[in-house]
């Protein structure tokens, strides 16, 4: 019996321009290795409100749910960190990440989940910045509300 491997590319979803780009890295990524893409949104209960945080942050992004990619949103209460390493299963996934602000708006939990996925992911992390005028433009906003 032949076994499918499901390759996930798991992209760490908050809302900011960082997770933004990072959110359209992975949707490109996850259609090129004919991945399925999985957007996480950690330290929030699931909900309406968070589905609705996700359908704003994909929106945003890439103009609404990507075509073409199987997509499997997940928000998970706890900790950012472990939540997202806790959602790749092995070598062959990519876990992509918003890099955090600096220095004018340091996001130190970004910071902190960054610097566990680093350290505990079996597969490769791939950090996104947000493009300076998109990161500009949203300095001093809220990050998404959902709506």
């Amino acid at each position: 019996m032949e076994r499918t491997v499901e390759f996930r590319v798991v992209v760490g979803v908050d809302g900011s321009p960082a997770s933004l780009a990072a959110l359209r890295r992975a949707v490109a990524v996850a259609a090129a290795r004919d991945a399925v893409l999985v957007p996480l949104l950690a330290g929030r209960p699931a909900g309406r409100a968070a589905r609705r945080l996700l359908d704003a942050a994909l929106r945003a992004a890439v103009d609404g749910w990507p075509g073409g990619v199987l997509v499997r949103p997940a928000v998970v209460p706890g900790p950012a960190g472990p939540a997202l390493v806790a959602a790749v299963s092995g070598p062959a996934d990519l876990l992509v990440l918003g890099a955090p602000g600096r220095p004018r708006r340091p996001h130190r939990h970004g910071d902190r989940a960054a610097r566990y996925c680093r350290a505990h992911a079996p597969c490769s992390v791939l950090t996104v910045a947000a493009p300076p005028a998109e990161a500009a433009l949203t300095a001093n906003s809220a990050y998404l509300q959902p709506s």
